[in-house]
């Protein structure tokens, strides 16, 4: 999110607060949200195991690896079944996700990039991960997403009237149909088909009205018989990058009790900025099932700059409130990377870190500058190219 973002998102903040005290904000979509006692019971109508909580390890999943035989593990995953696995975590970042994307095809060129055995995103690395999930052949494709799009081809922006009684500060239409247009049927059916073979495809939102993260099974949705399974994976998709103001939220219809209600969900980076899986989930359990060999690596790209930089700030509300915010996030997705290092060193995994670094100084001139992603898409293309040096630790963390 770019310092413009933050200061139009407190201005539209402090117009709408003068608006309500005047009777207006009032001009949005019903709503049929669900009621709490139901919080836990809902599910995707057709697709019951179409998402689960971000901060807990999911029924269905823990049955399986419970009661499955050797003989049903080797059945149901048989592309991860007793073979090495590599898993990535994409963080958010929004053009910043340009990083990633040339970092996964130096990676390429380099000869050494595995096939990940399980790909998670948030926000922009939600966009990225079905690309990287099918493998080296869509590194064109990220290139080109990053390298070519314009602020214009991701939102439109509303006046202060519009946006102070809407339900954001911008439309995110031409993200939808962005979406659309790279997320195709064949794509779906792709993603399906890996889905068959053990591989994992996740994406993780935030539930606002529950405030807890959701990851969201999108070789589950993409294998399902659902006919809204395409559209339900682009909204999900939209989801994860709705930063909360800036960009409307989606609302997902869901089922409970016999009843449809709905769920909002929105920028997945406001619950975490990167992740693997649940702390709460036995993955050695799981490692042990699936016998896999060697010590599971877990790569975690970081599409953004961890390191502090100084920056005078004038004594004015706005730099003030867009100062911390921007300190918020990259303290957090600081906390966050520490604590895929803790699961890391709990659960017998391999840790690596990969981040956009302090000399790459170039600067953005709007949210989606293509000329600064594509000098940063360089600059990530060739850290993989070269061999990325990959951090075994977090910032600032010592290891003897």
């Amino acid at each position: 999110m770019s310092l413009k973002s933050i200061h139009s998102i407190l201005f539209i903040a402090a117009s709408c607060a003068v608006l309500l005290l005047a009777g207006g904000c009032a001009d949005v979509p019903v709503r049929k949200p669900l009621p709490v006692e139901l919080t836990d019971k809902a599910f995707i109508p057709g697709i019951p195991d179409a998402r689960s909580w971000g901060d807990a390890w999911p029924t269905y999943s823990a049955k399986i690896f419970n009661s499955y035989t050797d003989e049903e593990m080797q059945q149901h995953f048989s592309g991860v079944y007793a073979k090495p696995h590599n898993y990535l975590a994409i963080s958010g970042g929004g053009a910043n996700g340009a990083f990633g994307a040339g970092l996964f095809a130096g990676w390429t060129d380099n000869g050494t990039r595995p096939e990940f055995t399980m790909v998670t995103g948030i926000s922009t690395g939600a966009l990225t991960a079905p690309f990287v999930f099918l493998g080296t052949d869509y590194d064109p494709v990220l290139k080109k997403l990053y390298t070519t799009i314009t602020t214009e081809d991701i939102v439109v922006k509303r006046s202060v009237l519009a946006a102070a009684f809407g339900d954001s500060m911008a439309d995110t239409a031409p993200l939808k149909n962005l979406i659309a247009e790279y997320i195709t049927d064949d794509i779906v059916q792709a993603i399906a088909t890996e889905h068959a073979r053990g591989r994992r495809l996740y994406v993780g939102t935030l539930n606002l009205d529950a405030a807890r993260p959701v990851i969201w099974n999108i070789g589950a949705i993409a294998a399902s018989d659902s006919p809204g399974k395409i559209d339900l994976i682009h909204e999900v998709m939209r989801a994860s990058a709705a930063i909360p103001v800036a960009f409307p939220p989606a609302v997902i219809e869901v089922e409970a009790d016999g009843g449809l209600y709905d769920e909002m969900h929105v920028d997945g980076g406001t619950g975490t900025q990167v992740f693997v899986y649940p702390a709460e989930v036995n993955w050695p359990q799981i490692t042990k099932k699936l016998k896999v060999k060697g010590k599971p690596q877990v790569y975690v790209i970081r599409n953004s700059f961890l390191e502090p930089d100084y920056n005078g700030v004038k004594q004015t509300v706005f730099p003030i409130a867009s100062r911390s915010i921007n300190s918020l996030i990259r303290t957090q997705g600081i906390g966050d990377v520490y604590q895929i290092f803790a699961l890391c060193h709990r659960d017998g995994n391999e840790f690596n870190l990969a981040y956009i670094p302090a000399e790459f100084t170039e600067k953005p001139t709007e949210g989606f500058d293509k000329v600064y992603m594509g000098k940063l898409y360089q600059f990530g293309y060739d850290m993989g190219r070269e061999g990325y040096p990959w951090k075994k630790g977090p910032p600032g963390f010592r290891r003897e």
